[in-house]
């Protein structure tokens, strides 16, 4: 089974970004030591808690801090950007490190509709992903798909595309391109199985790939013991709840823990930690249990695992156990 990492590049309460990118640093380098494929950072706007943004920034970063492993974006949102841009962060990336770089692209903006506006992007972009898409690949090839233009720099070998997706439209355009197609099961696992299915189906061959390749991901809560795994799933949804329910009102910081309580057994809060079903909670056994069911009802390539924890040391900790549960 392989296994990757997406690295939400979360900021803890009390600390400060530049704290919690030595966080990521961190987790990389000790990810690094273990037999993982890839992590992977993805582009978010106007959410506090998570600091990965200028995601070419941080991956630059976090590569000039590793040795081996392979880094990406997972994913960059691209209606958010022209294609000759991204072609050009990543084709400066490839060249630096060759043959570490990855490029996952998503269609959905990564914020809300006020800052999509702030990006001075518009909601009828989301269309242009195919082409766009399409016009990416072939800047990244150092080709011209408009006369006279190029993406300077380009990297002798190319990063590699992944689309993105949680529904049958990415399955059916990374299948029609002959991509690898990811599925976003850690946040959106709805869809998981149809766009699978899909995917596997419409595949067409193409130089980039002859089989068809899938990655899923699954949100990962371990520790020594099933018990504190359960006080730190609790803790996390409560978070999450909280992040996703009262976003930008004053309430927010002082809400008591019984009301956090009560938002997560609300039906709007059971809502959206439905959306982090696929998870595997518990001690080593479990969560290898847990990866291992998985990948037996995806018949995944790989998955990516979004570790979570009440801080950066939970989260290493339990990133350093999951590789010792499942590459030992």
């Amino acid at each position: 089974m392989k296994l990757s990492i997406l690295d939400l590049a979360p900021v803890d309460p009390d600390v400060s970004y530049a704290e919690a990118f030595a966080d990521s640093v961190t987790l990389a380098q000790q990810a690094e030591l273990h037999p993982f494929e890839r992590i992977w950072y993805a582009e978010h706007h106007n959410m506090r808690s998570i600091a990965s943004s200028a995601t070419s920034v941080l991956i630059a970063h976090i590569a000039a801090n590793t040795k081996r492993i392979r880094l990406g974006a997972g994913g960059v949102m691209l209606p958010n950007h022209a294609p000759i841009v991204i072609a050009e962060q990543f084709g400066t990336l490839a060249s630096i490190h060759p043959d570490r770089i990855d490029l996952g692209l998503g269609r959905a903006p990564g914020t809300d509709q006020r800052t999509l506006l702030a990006l001075r992007r518009d909601a009828s972009s989301s269309e242009r992903f195919p082409s766009d898409v399409v016009e990416l690949r072939r800047l990244l090839a150092g080709e011209q798909p408009m006369m006279g233009v190029e993406a300077v720099p380009h990297a002798p070998t190319p990063p590699p595309l992944y689309i993105l997706g949680s529904s049958l439209f990415g399955a059916s355009l990374a299948a029609q391109l002959g991509l690898p197609y990811a599925f976003a099961s850690h946040f959106a696992p709805d869809a998981m199985q149809q766009a699978l299915a899909a995917y596997r189906s419409q595949f067409e061959p193409s130089d980039a790939l002859q089989e068809p390749y899938a990655i899923v991901g699954s949100n990962v809560v371990a520790a020594e013991s099933n018990d504190v795994a359960g006080e730190m799933q609790r803790s996390v949804m409560r978070g999450r709840v909280k992040s996703f329910l009262l976003r930008g009102q004053p309430i927010q910081s002082s809400i008591t823990e019984d009301e956090l309580d009560a938002l997560v057994d609300s039906p709007q809060g059971r809502g959206i930690t439905n959306m982090m079903r696929v998870s595997a909670v518990g001690d080593g056994d479990a969560v290898r249990s847990s990866l291992e069911r998985l990948q037996a009802e995806t018949d995944a390539d790989e998955i990516m695992l979004a570790f979570h924890g009440r801080n950066a040391a939970e989260r290493l900790a339990g990133m350093q156990l999951t590789a010792g549960a499942m590459f030992s």
